[in-house]
């Protein structure tokens, strides 16, 4: 089987790069500074979200399935905003993809998520043999690779299922509860900074790697809806991922001890 990969990135206010640029005052604190900095930009009448290239990656979630199984997790050994534990992060998801070539499935991929990937790797010199291919080192990719935008070696659901038109865009909270699945659970995408400043990694983490459960099970309905796989396959993953999930709680190595998966499945409707 190909194997699968449904990530999400959950980042921060670059504070190092603002400061660097000049944009934060030395007399400021990062709270000060990127709250000084959103403001202004408030009044020039842009949003107060930072441009992708001032996003820094704090938390990678992953949901990975292959021949073995099924298993989710967040990349990097640390749990802070340092540049080390940000290129750690990146080399770790450029590693699994340059050594499994895997299906990549997002929400909204191509529109944060990945731009932000390849800015932090052009400031941290990531290196992603496999995912920056576009035909030259395997012919095969320069038909269907991980960056043309209608190329489905990375698929982003939501792009897909708008007819990559943006007015048509819908949320994953939104998708998922329709489809009877628990969708976002705990933090709020938008309080993640305010999460980092307090020290709540886990909390993050936590509610990250619910939202690239949410897309994989997504994936899957989007699976049998283009012929794919049956009804019946799909149930069959469920169970497993179900299974996976369930061997999670209680586990001290994971963040929240797996105490979000109980939520997580209790709120996960049999269809």
């Amino acid at each position: 089987m190909t194997p699968v990969l449904a990530f999400d990135l959950e980042t921060v206010p670059d504070v190092a790069g603002l400061r660097r640029l000049g944009q934060i005052s030395d007399d400021l604190s990062d709270a000060q500074g990127v709250e000084a900095f959103q403001a202004e930009r408030l009044e020039k009448g842009q949003s107060d979200f930072l441009p992708h290239y001032l996003q820094r990656i704090w938390v990678i979630g992953c949901a990975f399935r292959d021949a073995s199984g099924f298993q989710v997790r967040c990349l990097g050994d640390g749990t802070g905003t340092t540049d080390e534990e940000e290129s750690h992060r990146l080399r770790q998801f450029f590693g699994i993809v340059d050594k499994h070539s895997p299906q990549l499935v997002s929400w909204n991929g191509s529109g944060f998520d990945a731009p932000v990937l390849h800015h932090r790797a052009l400031f941290r010199g990531g290196v992603g043999h496999r995912y920056f291919d576009t035909g030259d080192d395997d012919r095969d990719f320069k038909y269907n690779n991980y960056l043309s935008r209608y190329h489905t070696r990375h698929l982003d659901l939501m792009d897909v299922l708008s007819n990559f038109t943006g007015r048509a865009n819908a949320p994953l909270d939104k998708v998922s509860q329709l489809c009877g699945l628990p969708g976002k659970l705990g933090e709020d995408g938008a309080k993640v900074w305010q999460a980092c400043l307090e020290g709540r990694y886990e909390q993050v983490a936590a509610y990250c790697e619910t939202d690239v459960v949410n897309t994989y099970l997504l994936y899957q309905r989007f699976r049998v809806m283009r012929g794919e796989i049956t009804e019946g396959e799909r149930r069959t993953e469920d169970a497993l991922v179900r299974a996976a999930l369930t061997e999670l709680i209680g586990d001290p190595s994971r963040p929240l001890q797996g105490a979000h998966w109980t939520r997580f499945l209790e709120a996960w409707s049999v269809y």
